[in-house]
């Protein structure tokens, strides 16, 4: 419901936006209190998620200034303008934020995910198996350092590897 941003007064509404972009970046969003006067809390709640989720689904999915306007055309043009300035502006740093969220759920996934730690077999011993393993390398982000990590596992391993990355992405896609 991006039309309660008709309520905020002109000169207010490309600051109010570009906190709205800080929560959405994992900074500070806007106080509550001090709009208290402007909307009531299920007003500034659907406001605050309805222009969320545009800053999200615009960058996101690339959509067009044209798209985007099409979408803000219950609010008042200088309103409109605001948010697509303010989308412009910080476009690569939701687009920052969106791939960090991403990261984090994979992250979260894959540190969830049982492994199994194999012994390193002789080359001789390895062709006697006839079994296929995969040699996965991975670059893992932990407290904000990439950390190689190379993983062999087998087929049944993989399709378990396989499902929870796609279980990880329905997420992802859903938070669009």
């Amino acid at each position: 419901m991006v039309d309660f941003l008709n309520k905020l007064p002109d000169a207010e509404c490309l600051g109010f936006c570009h906190r709205v972009v800080d929560g959405l970046c994992g900074r500070e969003l806007p106080c509550r209190s001090d709009y208290s006067d402007t909307w009531a809390l299920h007003e500034w709640l659907e406001l605050l998620n309805s222009l969320t989720h545009l800053f999200q689904l615009a960058v996101g999915n690339n959509i067009s200034d044209k798209e985007v306007m099409a979408r803000l055309s219950s609010i008042r043009s200088g309103h409109a303008e605001a948010v697509l300035s303010v989308l412009r502006a910080r476009q690569t740093e939701i687009r920052h934020a969106l791939l960090d969220r991403t990261n984090s759920i994979s992250s979260a996934t894959l540190q969830d995910f049982e492994w199994q730690l194999k012994l390193a077999l002789a080359s001789d011993k390895i062709s006697s198996l006839h079994t296929p393993l995969l040699s996965l390398s991975l670059d893992v982000r932990e407290k904000g350092a990439l950390r190689p990590t190379t993983i062999e596992m087998s087929r049944e391993e993989l399709n378990t590897l396989i499902s929870s990355l796609e279980a990880a992405n329905k997420v992802v896609l859903q938070l669009k």
